[in-house]
């Protein structure tokens, strides 16, 4: 067995991009962090942790002051960017931590609550639609970006209608808004998409990114007649309505727009590339298929970020790449299925999608779905193995090979593992099923690599294709119930998250932390969220979850149960592992940026972390 828990001894981790990856950090404009000090009550204590950030040394000396007092008599140098303080709090309580690239500072109040921080929201007023049905308003997915170039998240945040709709569905819907907030619970603007644009999980993929590399994050979403900016000016004509007697758009002229991240302002706004044509051409007649959005952010040959938004996976699929200058929208290229060159990619497209530098030239690709394009437009490989609802990214832990975990709807394909540069298939499990959940991360020391599974997998595989853990496996069966067995499954096929102090990764599901007991085969109970709710259904995903604040570890964003409030928590664990922050990892910041589009998809870094790559251990 290896060993790799932390057995009290410190240990330092530098882990940076790998092999495969091969982007130049010097020319590309990427986000530029501060220290990202966070402090919060756990008990009578405070858990204190900070970023580790590229410029710093190994075995950077920290120091921590709590109102100017220094509470580090000795420098940290070893283990963990965290810190726990048993001191008593004063009312006002400014942490201080000095040293490295940077230094930082956060306060807490004595009255702030234990194990997360607040962030109070102003929640849109109730509405009534066309047909007289009322409808209020819940807090949905979330992004974040820096408006400011301050070196501070702001937290951008989709407020969903209680009546909003999936594309098969009839009935009219409320307006999309998105908010912008700081992490003191400041708003600095709302945008309405107004009546035009459908509210559902499909319809409004955001993409937060600083695009012009000015070192500010800019706003880009699909826009339609009567969308309102944060500054109350209204794109096109605010009195047209194109709902139709379903509540489905059928009709109308569809944009593109930019946004000012720090005041919300429309800058350009030009026509949303394709356009719906004819509604046939999609798969249906009903604007269910021709409604399905993607959208993404990466580098396909320009030093600064370029966005992708598309249209369509189950037959035609439109992917248009959008550059921002600062002063305008520019369509630089389209891949479309419907032309002659590219029809056998047709039908291949997700949900969800991921980008990430596949071919180690530098600039990222797309896979989206059973497909991937390479980043000048051109595709790249085509599976055919169709349509599905989940997928990963997945690198070998020696080399950083990026491999692609993919599930399939056809009752036919099942799920497969396949090399992310060439789509050549490394194991596949097919299935007579619909397999529309699918997950990966390194759960388990005793096996080489990441762990695999799906609603279909017949347990746990290893990265051959090898079944290592089944459910009828587990000592604990009367405990795994208590967390939710079904249909042969004890474990989430949801979201990874990385909370404790070890290099393996726990799951995130339904307001609860879990982790693979991998020595009886079971499931533990880490961390159970009282007084929030996730979303999107069966989905179950959280606002947000990704490393915004604090050391390497992710934080949980999700809304309380009235949205009257946002909960950033963070783990209060302590670690001996400093490893830089995963959003200067791109394949993982990219991630992020796409986590709202379509069925959620955790977060995951284009290098391997976990318990096999013991000799990055200092």
């Amino acid at each position: 067995m290896k060993t790799f828990l932390l057995n009290g001894m410190a240990a330092l981790l530098t882990l940076s991009a790998g092999a495969q990856c091969a982007y130049d950090d010097q020319k590309l404009r990427t986000d530029s962090l501060d220290r990202g000090v966070v402090a919060v009550r756990d008990g009578n204590s405070v858990f204190l942790s900070w970023r580790t950030l590229k410029g710093d040394r190994k075995n950077e000396p920290f120091y921590v002051y709590k109102n100017g007092e220094l509470l580090t008599k000795e420098p940290l140098t070893e283990g963990g960017t965290c810190f726990v303080d048993n001191t008593p709090l004063d009312k006002v309580n400014i942490y201080e931590v000095r040293g490295g690239a940077a230094n930082g500072l956060f306060t807490l109040r004595s009255e702030a609550p234990h194990g997360y921080v607040a962030v109070k929201l102003d929640k849109p007023a109730d509405g009534t639609t066309p047909d007289g049905r009322p409808f209020s308003y819940t807090a949905n997915d979330a992004s974040v970006g820096d408006v400011d170039g301050d070196g501070q998240y702001e937290i951008f945040l989709k407020w969903d209608p209680t009546n909003s709709h999936d594309n098969s569905h009839d009935g009219y819907t409320g307006s999309t808004m998105i908010d912008c907030y700081r992490l003191n619970g400041q708003r600095l603007w709302r945008i309405d998409l107004g009546k035009n644009i459908r509210s559902g999980a499909h319809y409004t993929p955001f993409i937060v990114y600083d695009l012009d590399g000015d070192g500010k994050a800019e706003l880009m979403v699909k826009t339609a007649d009567g969308t309102c900016d944060g500054q109350g000016h209204v794109i096109g004509d605010a009195a047209v309505d194109y709902r139709e007697l379903r509540g489905r758009i059928l009709e109308g002229p569809e944009y593109i727009s930019v946004f000012n991240g720090l005041t919300g302002e429309v800058m350009d706004t030009k026509p949303y590339m394709p356009g719906r044509g004819k509604l046939s051409a999609w798969g249906d007649d009903r604007g269910n298929r021709s409604e399905r959005y993607l959208a993404g952010v990466g580098y396909f040959g320009h030093n600064t970020a370029s966005a992708i938004f598309c249209r369509g996976y189950y037959t035609r699929s439109v992917i248009a790449l959008w550059d921002w200058d600062g002063h305008q929208l520019q369509n630089r290229w389209t891949f479309d299925t419907d032309d002659t060159q590219w029809n056998d990619y047709a039908g291949q497209g997700n949900h969800n999608l991921r980008i990430a530098d596949v071919d180690g030239d530098g600039w990222d690709e797309i896979t989206y779905g059973s497909m991937a394009v390479d980043h000048n437009g051109d595709g790249l490989y085509n599976t055919g193995m169709g349509h599905g609802d989940a997928i990963h990214l997945v690198p070998d832990p020696l080399t950083d090979k990026l491999y692609i975990w993919d599930c399939h709807e056809n009752r036919r394909d099942g799920s497969d593992l396949r090399d992310a540069r060439t789509g050549e298939v490394v194991f596949q499990i097919k299935s007579t099923s619909d397999v529309g959940r699918a997950m990966a991360a390194d759960i388990d020391p005793t096996n080489y690599g990441w762990e695999l599974w799906s609603s279909d997998s017949h347990g746990i595989r290893d990265m051959k294709g090898n079944v290592v853990a089944t459910a009828k496996d587990a000592q604990d069966p009367q405990h795994q119930n208590r967390l939710g067995v079904k249909k042969g499954r004890w474990l989430s096929i949801n979201f990874g998250i990385w909370w404790d102090g070890d290099l393996l990764r726990e799951l995130l599901d339904h307001e609860s932390v879990t982790k693979y007991n991998w020595e009886k085969k079971s499931i533990d109970m880490v961390k159970r969220f009282e007084g929030i709710r996730f979303n999107n259904g069966t989905k179950s995903n959280p606002c947000l979850s990704a490393d915004i604040l604090g050391d390497w570890r992710e934080e949980v964003m999700a809304r309380n149960e009235d949205s009257s409030e946002l909960r950033i928590y963070t783990t209060t664990i302590p670690t001996g592992y400093r490893i830089n922050c995963l959003m200067s990892d791109i394949p993982y910041r990219l991630s992020v940026a796409t986590q709202n589009v379509g069925y959620n998809q955790p977060s995951e870094p284009g290098y391997y972390i976990g318990p096999d790559k013991q000799d990055y251990v200092k």
